[in-house]
């Protein structure tokens, strides 16, 4: 199994006739057949979509329309940052389940508006800011590269974009794969936290051990410690190894990510390696370790 997406999903792609759009879509369609089935564009509805190999995609002029005509239930977002949130919105208004934002530079308060909206819907929202998810030879969304996973049985959440690459290469190449990877995004407002993903992965019976990857800023990865602390006293324990990034930064610096920043004495790495140690994650001395530490945990 795997959590959010799979063979079966069938995708929209907002913003599928930009450059990047394209791009994303034409190695998503190359990925085992991931079915990105339609893409949306105000003024170019009734059109059709043309990739470099041939591949084609009708074009809606909106998400409920393409909806509508394919059944579409997940939607990936490639527009600017100016217009973003009204995609996202847009998907929202359409009932699509499974967002996904990939845009970086949202403004927050864009987002903070947008949030409100997710809260009273039942759509879910990846992102923004984010390198998307995969389950491997199954489906893709978003921009993280295919040829680094393999099926298998590690569950992969990560804030950074490069760094669930790194922890997907190694349990590939410590033989271990994976069931699904998600990059929830660095911004300080976002759709999903560690702990809705720890949950789904916590309720898949094929993810047998976890990888979470945090950073510096905000006090997500100590509420998702203190919540596998309290699943493991219900029973609900699964092997977990932890990282994160930023230890070495100095405080009220913005790194990386708009919500990498320790502010008001919080944020900081220690509290949160202390927090993931104390809820009994094993946490990797460097992100080049992930793997080993996960193989050496799992004895």
């Amino acid at each position: 199994m795997s959590i959010l997406i799979n063979k079966d999903t069938k995708i929209i792609v907002q913003g599928l006739t930009g450059k990047t759009g394209t791009f994303h879509t034409e190695q998503a369609l190359a990925y085992h057949g991931t079915q990105m089935v339609a893409g949306t564009h105000p003024s170019k509805g009734g059109s059709n979509w043309t990739g470099s190999s041939g591949e084609t995609l009708p074009i809606f002029a909106s998400v409920a329309e393409a909806k509508e005509a394919t059944g579409a239930t997940a939607s990936v977002i490639y527009v600017p940052p100016a217009g973003a949130a009204a995609a996202i919105e847009e998907a929202i208004d359409a009932g699509i389940e499974l967002i996904t934002c990939i845009t970086e530079g949202v403004p927050v308060q864009d987002m903070v508006r947008v949030k409100q909206k997710l809260d009273a819907s039942p759509s879910r929202l990846i992102g923004p800011n984010c390198p998307g998810m995969m389950t491997p030879d199954e489906c893709k969304i978003g921009i993280m590269p295919g040829s680094i996973f393999q099926k298998g049985s590690v569950g992969v959440l990560s804030r950074s974009g490069t760094l669930t690459y790194e922890a997907v290469f190694q349990t590939t190449r410590a033989g271990l794969g994976q069931t699904s990877a998600i990059g929830i995004g660095g911004d300080p407002v976002k759709g999903t936290e560690f702990i809705d993903i720890l949950e789904l992965f916590l309720a898949d019976p094929d993810t047998k051990s976890i990888i979470m990857i945090g950073e510096i800023g905000g006090s997500a990865e100590e509420a998702a410690a203190q919540f596998l602390k309290d699943e493991a006293k219900r029973g609900r324990a699964k092997p977990t190894v932890g990282f994160i990034a930023g230890r070495t930064a100095p405080p009220g610096r913005t790194m990386g990510h708009a919500g990498a920043v320790i502010s008001g004495g919080k944020g900081g790495a220690e509290d949160k390696i202390e927090a993931m140690r104390s809820a009994g994650i094993r946490v990797s001395p460097s992100p080049a370790k992930l793997g080993e530490t996960l193989v050496e945990l799992l004895g």
